[in-house]
C-alpha cells in the first residue's frame, strides 16, 4: 500500500477519535492492514484516499461515498470541518451513545475486568451549547487577527469563532477582540520567532447567572491598551463582569502561564451548581458542562450511600463542588486539594452558602503517607469516613490507592473522565480487597470522544489491611 491509493472498504466500527476503523483486504482475500478512515461510520461502504502509511496501519480519507450508514447524521454538522473537537458530529446520537457505554466496557475489558458491569450511559439530552469554557488561539491572518481551534494533530487554526458546543455570546466576545486589536495595532503571537501578544483568549461562564469571565494569554506582563478593552468589553457585554490577565511568556504548549492579574470587574465570576453559589476563579477547576455536572454528582452521592452520620472524605476536591454537594447529606466533609488557591476558594464557597460542616486543607496525593496529617490533626482519626475521588485524566498514583487500602475505608465513590485510567486503578483497587461495583458512564462531552464515570469500591469484608 502506497500513499494516494484509493480502496474500496466496509468500515466496521468507529473508535474514540472520530476513525471509522476498516481492513484493507490482501491479494489472497485475506485480511489485511487495519485502515483509520477519518470521518467515516460504521456501516459504510466508501472509497478510501490513503494520506498515511505505518508498518501496521493505515490513514485514509473519504474519497468517495459508496453507499452511506444508516448511523449517519442527516443535520446539525458543524461547518468548521478539520477543527477536530466534535470527533461524532457526523453520527446519530443513539449510536454515540452506545459507542461511549462501549469504550468504557472495552477499557475494563483489556485491563483484565470483563466480569465488571458497565451499566447503560446516563445523559441529559443537551448536545449542543454546554460548554461554559472555550480558550481560542489566535494568529495573524491576511484580513487581520483570527480566533478559532486548532486542527486535528497540528497547530494550524481552523477559523472560527462560534462554536456549536459553546454559548453563542462566547463568539461574538471572541469577534469583538480580534477587531480590538486590529485597530490598536496589537499581533497575535507566532510561535516561530516568539513575537507578538495576545496568545489565547480564554472565557468562562455561569450556566446559571450568565456571568461571563474574559481571560487573555499574553506574551508579557501587559497587554496594549489593556485597560480601554477591559472597559469596552464591560459596557459593550454587560455580563461580562471579570477581564483577567493570564501571563505566559514560555515557548510551550500549554495555555495558560501562573500568573493572573484582573484588570477590569472581580477577578471570579460566580455560579449556582447543585443549589449552591460558587466562585469561580480563572484557574479554578470547574466542569464544563453545567447540568451533566448535577446529574453526574447526583449519581456519586447515590453511590455514597450517605446517611448523615457519615465524614466524607473528598479527594482532589478542587473548589469544593462535590463535597459541598453532599454536605447536608454527612455529619462532616473533609477535602483534601494540592492546588492552595483552589483550597481558599473551597472555604469560601463554604461560607457562602452557610455550609459550616466542610473543611478543608491543602495536600499532595503523590505524598499520600501525609496527605492526611492536618486534617487528622484537627478532626482526629477519618478512617470510617467515605471517601470521594475525582483524580485528574491521569488518575491517581499506586501509591495514594495503597495507602488508602492500607487505612481500610470502606467505602470509595471514584469519579473519572479517563475510562483507561479507571480500569487501571480499579485493577490495584481489586488486588488490594476491593469488589468493583457496577460503573455508570455519564456524558459529560456530547459529540466528543469523551466520557465520564462513576463506580463505588468497597471493602471486602474478609480483608482488613491494618491486621
Amino acid at each position: 500500500m502506497q500513499k494516494n491509493d484509493i480502496l474500496r472498504v466496509c468500515i466496521e466500527e468507529i473508535n474514540n477519535l472520530g476513525f471509522g476503523v476498516a481492513h484493507a483486504e490482501e491479494k489472497n482475500g485475506g485480511r489485511g492492514k487495519v485502515i483509520f478512515v477519518r470521518d467515516a461510520v460504521t456501516g459504510d461502504v466508501l472509497d478510501a484516499r490513503i494520506i498515511k502509511v505505518n508498518k501496521s496501519y493505515l490513514i485514509a480519507k473519504i474519497e468517495r461515498m459508496i453507499e452511506p450508514s444508516a448511523l449517519r447524521a442527516t443535520d446539525g454538522v458543524c461547518t468548521a470541518a478539520g477543527c477536530g473537537g466534535c470527533v461524532y458530529q457526523h453520527i446519530q446520537y443513539e449510536h454515540e451513545a452506545f459507542l461511549k457505554r462501549d469504550y468504557v466496557e472495552n477499557a475494563f475489558r483489556k485491563a483484565g475486568l470483563s466480569d465488571v458491569t458497565v451499566g447503560e450511559l446516563r445523559h441529559t439530552g443537551e448536545l449542543t451549547r454546554y460548554r461554559n469554557k472555550a480558550q481560542y488561539p489566535v494568529a495573524n491572518g491576511k484580513g487581520g487577527m483570527m480566533a478559532g481551534f486548532y486542527a486535528t494533530g497540528t497547530h494550524r487554526i481552523v477559523p472560527m469563532s462560534d462554536c456549536a458546543l459553546q454559548p453563542i455570546l462566547f463568539g461574538e466576545v471572541v469577534t469583538y477582540i480580534c477587531q480590538f486589536c486590529d485597530r490598536n495595532g496589537i499581533r497575535a503571537y507566532e510561535e516561530k520567532n516568539g513575537r507578538g501578544e495576545l496568545r489565547h483568549i480564554y472565557l468562562r461562564t455561569g450556566a446559571e447567572t450568565g456571568e461571563v469571565m474574559v481571560c487573555l494569554v499574553v506574551n508579557g506582563t501587559h497587554l496594549k491598551n489593556e485597560d480601554t478593552l477591559a472597559r469596552e468589553l464591560m459596557e459593550h457585554f454587560p455580563s461580562v463582569k471579570s477581564v483577567m490577565l493570564n501571563v505566559n511568556r514560555e515557548n510551550t504548549n500549554v495555555v495558560l502561564g501562573d500568573d493572573y492579574h484582573c484588570i477590569g470587574g472581580r477577578d471570579y465570576i460566580e455560579d449556582v451548581l447543585c443549589g449552591l453559589t460558587f466562585r469561580i476563579s480563572a484557574g479554578a477547576f470547574y466542569q464544563v458542562n453545567h447540568n451533566a455536572c448535577e446529574l453526574l454528582y447526583g449519581i456519586a452521592r447515590e453511590r455514597a450511600e450517605l446517611t448523615g452520620k457519615e465524614t466524607v472524605l473528598d479527594l482532589y476536591c478542587g473548589i469544593g463542588t462535590i463535597g459541598l454537594s453532599m454536605s447536608k447529606n454527612a455529619e462532616k466533609v473533609i477535602g483534601i486539594e494540592i492546588v492552595e488557591e483552589a483550597v481558599i476558594r473551597a472555604a469560601e464557597n463554604a461560607a457562602r452558602n452557610d455550609i459550616t460542616n466542610a473543611y478543608f486543607y491543602c495536600g499532595d496525593a503523590s505524598n499520600a503517607e501525609k496527605l492526611l496529617e492536618r486534617a487528622e490533626a484537627a478532626h482526629g482519626d477519618v478512617s470510617g469516613a467515605t471517601v470521594i475521588m475525582d483524580p485528574p485524566r491521569k488518575g491517581s498514583t499506586p501509591e495514594l490507592i495503597t495507602y488508602l487500602a492500607k487505612r481500610n475505608f470502606a467505602r470509595i465513590v471514584y469519579v473519572s473522565c479517563n475510562p483507561d485510567t479507571l480500569a487501571r486503578d480499579c485493577v490495584l483497587f481489586k488486588e488490594l480487597g476491593y469488589e468493583i461495583g457496577e460503573v455508570t458512564p455519564v456524558d459529560m462531552f456530547p459529540r466528543t470522544g469523551h466520557v465520564e464515570s462513576v463506580v463505588c469500591l468497597t471493602r471486602r469484608l474478609d480483608v482488613d489491611m491494618r491486621r
